[in-house]
């Protein structure tokens, strides 16, 4: 009898010992994804603007003619030198710090204006909804580059005027999202509570819909930073952006370009940091999305 009671359980073990280990493995997977384009999106920025202050790296301007020129791994300079002699690893550090300064500020204005316009116009609605949601149609209207183009033709080319014209098509995006997602809560209950509570408009815009609507619009920056990365690198490939012999990888793919033929790996050392970079933002933002959405 004890035999016949031990058998079941111990015929039962296996299996529930081998589905744990499969939650285990799907919940280290889970973290692996989670973890690892965050890190790597953070080791870029950490390397972009801690490395030349703690590694002996050289000045990305004022180089040399007689060193120009040089190929990769050559003494002293690990990613060789341009057709001026300066550094191509401290042109690609001194370019990720604007490429990301670019990036991030952009979003970040698109988050605070329009994210803030766009909640005000899904919570009030009526007449500041209908203004504030044909201003975003307007400016959502023109080709973006194009608009980014002409502001940063009129403003003249810098890295503050380059974050200028790209927050003109960050705004309306963000905001556009924000009010939509603050339409959806406006049925909650927690919503109607509120409003019976007393709360005023500016605590329960605080309390209730910006903690609501942030994950939405973050995992939405991400991916907007992206943009806003290519979009700085094509108006320095213009011209419009950082003005030379400042370093962006936007002016180091328009050198590129030019060199293409004789030196190739000119192209190839900012379009490979720009890859790198992108494809950890999309990443993270996936992440952050799968994340919130469990």
């Amino acid at each position: 009898m004890t035999a016949q009671s031990e058998l079941p359980l111990s015929a039962e073990t296996p299996v529930l010992s081998t589905d744990d280990e499969r939650e285990r493995s799907a919940y280290r997977r889970q973290e692996i994804f989670f973890w690892a384009p965050i890190v790597a999106l953070g080791l870029i920025a950490l390397i972009c603007f801690l490395g030349p202050l703690v590694l002996p790296i050289l000045a990305p301007i004022g180089g040399s003619i007689s060193n120009a020129n040089l190929a990769v791994f050559a003494p002293g300079h690990l990613l060789g030198t341009d057709p001026a002699g300066n550094d191509n690893l401290a042109k690609v550090l001194y370019g990720g710090r604007v490429s990301l300064e670019v990036g991030f500020a952009t979003v970040g204005i698109g988050l605070l204006v329009g994210g803030g316009f766009g909640a005000l116009a899904g919570f009030r609605s009526g007449w500041t909804d209908l203004v504030i949601s044909r201003l975003f149609d307007a400016l959502l209207s023109f080709p973006a580059l194009v608009l980014a183009i002409v502001i940063a033709t009129y403003l003249g080319p810098s890295e503050l005027h380059v974050i200028y014209a790209i927050s003109f098509f960050s705004i309306p995006a963000v905001g556009r999202l924000a009010r939509a997602n603050t339409l959806r809560i406006r049925s909650a209950t927690f919503f109607a509570a509120s409003r019976i509570a007393g709360a005023n408009e500016w605590t329960i815009l605080r309390r209730h819909v910006a903690p609501n609507i942030l994950p939405n619009l973050l995992t939405f920056s991400f991916l907007s930073v992206s943009v806003s990365i290519i979009a700085e690198a094509a108006l320095s490939f213009l011209g419009l952006g950082v003005p030379p012999p400042n370093p962006s990888w936007g002016n180091m793919l328009a050198l590129g370009e030019q060199y293409l033929d004789l030196r190739p790996v000119l192209l190839f050392i900012p379009a490979v940091a720009i890859f790198l970079t992108i494809l950890s933002l999309n990443l993270a933002g996936d992440a952050l999305r799968a994340r919130w959405a469990e």
